[in-house]
């Protein structure tokens, strides 16, 4: 057995791509995407077809500008949703606009939009999941829209600050970045970092000490890796979302995986459970210089692909 077939025996596997073929090669149970996922894969000729339909369906639309372009891409997103669930058992992560990331109002409203999109073409709502950042905003956007019954997954998170508040809010899903973390700190450090010496493994590991400790229902999904070896010391986690040439590593190497995380040490563990307000929240989180910075610079990332997505569709309708 290998070691992605081993790993899919105690956490989810999720497709971190765009890709359709990639998830009908490995088999995920979820997948998930982002503005820069959704980039990388509309400029593929062969995903033209997804980007050529929303713009035919908006041809004899009534909306202009602005207006036309975000419901077109607002559209894409819907069709690569629909296209990824049909080859996925499970749910798709389907993310809100990153520069609505410090709106509460604009992010409820547009994540209800998409919701009613799915909705329309007869999926249910338990296989979405809404994406945006883990700002304070963020956080309280899907407080509320978790009370209403869609679910959401809490993405560029990298504080334990980030981690505890999405779980008093009642998040379905967080996604701490692992990848990300490490690469600040090895770039501050000049230090290479491996296994449990990983801070992006030991931010995870403490993430699910505590949830699983003080008995938090938010899933805890590890993402963005940057090696095998950061995926195999998080076996065990709620979920993984893996991109497809690590998941093509795990399915090529037949070495032994036991889960490294489990709830028996996270109940032995010794955590004192924290409560957040928002100045609880700002403050323990601008403690973490490299959460903060990463923080901004992935809300600044995707804000600039999805900018690069709505030249795309300008250039189509055009």
């Amino acid at each position: 057995m290998n070691q992605l077939e081993q790993l899919k025996k105690f956490t989810t596997v999720v497709a971190d791509t765009g890709d359709f073929t990639s998830m009908e090669e490995y088999k995920p149970q979820d997948a998930t995407t982002n503005p820069s996922l959704i980039l990388k894969a509309a400029e593929k000729p062969e995903y033209k077809y997804i980007l050529d339909k929303a713009v035919q369906e908006h041809a004899d639309s009534n909306l202009s500008g602005d207006a036309l372009v975000e419901s077109v891409i607002d559209r894409i997103l819907i069709l690569f949703g629909l296209e990824i669930l049909k080859r996925v058992p499970g749910r798709v992560s389907t993310e809100v606009d990153a520069r609505l990331s410090f709106d509460i109002t604009g992010t409820v409203a547009k994540a209800k939009e998409l919701i009613a999109a799915y909705e329309a073409e007869g999926i249910s709502r338990d296989r979405v999941l809404i994406k945006m950042a883990s700002t304070w905003e963020g956080i309280k956007a899907a407080e509320e829209l978790e009370k209403e019954g869609i679910h959401c997954n809490l993405t560029l998170l990298f504080s334990f600050a980030q981690a505890v508040a999405c779980a008093e809010a009642g998040v379905q899903l967080i996604s701490p970045f692992v990848g990300r973390i490490y690469d600040w700190y090895k770039a501050s450090t000049g230090s290479e970092y491996v296994g449990a010496e990983d801070p992006g493994v030991q931010s995870v590991t403490k993430i699910y000490n505590y949830y699983k400790k003080f008995g938090y229902k938010t899933e805890i999904m590890g993402a963005s890796f940057r090696n095998a070896g950061q995926i195999t010391s998080l076996a065990g986690s709620d979920l993984l979302t893996i991109a497809p040439g690590l998941l093509a590593e795990l399915a090529a190497s037949t070495e032994p995986l036991t889960p490294s995380l489990n709830v028996e040490a996270a109940n032995a563990a010794d955590l004192e459970k924290v409560s957040l307000d928002e100045a609880g929240f700002r403050f323990l989180h601008n403690e973490d210089p490299m959460a903060v910075e990463k923080t901004a610079q992935g809300i600044r990332a995707f804000s600039a692909d999805i900018l690069k997505l709505e030249a795309l569709v300008k250039s189509l309708l055009a």
